[in-house]
């Protein structure tokens, strides 16, 4: 089987551009690159990733297509476009000329307007990602998602993928479930959005286990159903709470409850339908 993480990253800290990458996070503040990731994906039986931007430059963008053009193991590139920008049309026409670029990113959890998708002058760019089949991913926190929502309704050709299954707060306990919980359900009976299963490990106490994250999990597979929703490793990031090859395994055992082809769309099939690998 063409197993598939959905969602990772590589950076190298000279470039520079990572705003959010301090020395704080130690265990994040060196290099990661596709040597590092191989033993890992390796032993988890991960044949292929897609890269997914961690800054808001075109500089990271060109950085991330430049790794792909000698590693059979990337899929694919999600990157970063200025949507909002009166060029990003033609960026993006610039980007789409390399085949394994398949997606974009705006870090919409950094941004101060947490209801920027709203904008008018974004619609051209959106209209780019459609005629040209790419892929938005949303990077969003619960209070996102009522501004996702009729995003995603009024662009209903446009492909959207919820990152990290919207960054449920895990850690905080029942007092978060409700509102996480409703918005993701209302998200999911749209058919044009698609999840990540990636990144809960990050909101989750630590050492987190398979019983915190096990309603959650269960949750984004009832409402999204297997076929609209795919694993990631979320690696590097996922070394703040286990690891790699922890988190590859929890999912594993979570998977153990769905069917064979349900485990299979989970674990490469939706990706790849998705972004067009």
């Amino acid at each position: 089987m063409d197993t598939i993480d959905a969602h990772q990253h590589f950076w190298q800290l000279e470039r520079g551009d990572y705003g959010w990458l301090t020395p704080a996070l130690t265990l994040l503040y060196r290099d990661f690159l596709p040597r590092d990731l191989r033993p890992l994906a390796q032993e988890a039986g991960v044949s292929r990733s897609i890269v997914v931007q961690a800054a808001p430059t075109l500089a990271e963008t060109r950085y991330l297509l430049d790794l792909t053009r000698d590693d059979p193991t990337i899929a694919g590139v999600v990157g970063w476009v200025p949507l909002d920008d009166p060029d990003a049309s033609s960026l993006i026409d610039e980007f789409a000329r390399e085949p394994k670029f398949k997606g974009v990113r705006p870090m919409l959890q950094d941004l101060s307007d947490d209801g920027w998708i709203a904008r008018s002058d974004l619609d051209r760019a959106i209209e780019a990602l459609i005629r040209l089949g790419l892929v938005f991913d949303a990077l969003v926190l619960t209070r996102h998602l009522p501004h996702l929502i009729p995003f995603a309704r009024r662009h209903r050709r446009l492909r959207i993928v919820v990152d990290h299954g919207a960054k449920p707060p895990i850690e905080g306990g029942a007092a978060g479930w409700q509102p996480w919980a409703d918005g993701v359900a209302e998200l999911a009976a749209l058919p044009n959005v698609f999840c990540k299963m990636s990144g809960l490990v990050t909101e989750a106490a630590i050492p987190c286990t398979d019983a915190m994250l096990e309603p959650y999990l269960a949750h984004l597979v009832e409402h999204f159903s297997a076929a609209r929703t795919m694993w990631g490793s979320d690696w590097p990031v996922v070394d703040m709470n286990g690891g790699y090859l922890a988190w590859h395994a929890c999912a594993t055992r979570f998977a153990e409850r769905l069917k064979p082809n349900e485990r299979a769309a989970l674990f490469g099939g939706t990706a790849r339908a998705c972004y067009g690998l």
